[in-house]
């Protein structure tokens, strides 16, 4: 995915309204997971990403602190986040209960 026309959010776009839904990405592009809830708005904000499984089945939730992902608008207005965490990082990370 070519990053360069996407524009980056600023830490005051960071909302539920926003962020909900994006899809986020790790190294080398590959596919996390999405963002399915949002704690908190700005720079502290938290997001939950549930990541793994197909169509739902075996999928897990984790939290990723939005200080740590670059948050971006691509051409057609859908927001999607970048992490430097590996794939493999994410799904070690602690399963989020709500």
């Amino acid at each position: 995915m070519d990053h360069a026309s996407n524009v980056v959010l600023d830490a005051i776009d960071f909302t539920p309204e926003t962020l909900q839904g994006a899809r986020i990405f790790g190294d080398e592009d590959h596919r996390i997971g999405q963002v399915t809830h949002v704690h908190g708005m700005g720079p502290e904000s938290k997001v939950v990403v549930e990541v793994g499984g197909f169509l739902g089945i075996g999928a897990k939730s984790v939290q990723m602190d939005t200080r740590d992902m670059t948050f971006m608008r691509d051409d057609d207005g859908k927001v999607h986040g970048l992490t430097s965490l590996t794939k493999a990082q994410v799904h070690a990370l602690p399963e989020h209960r709500h």
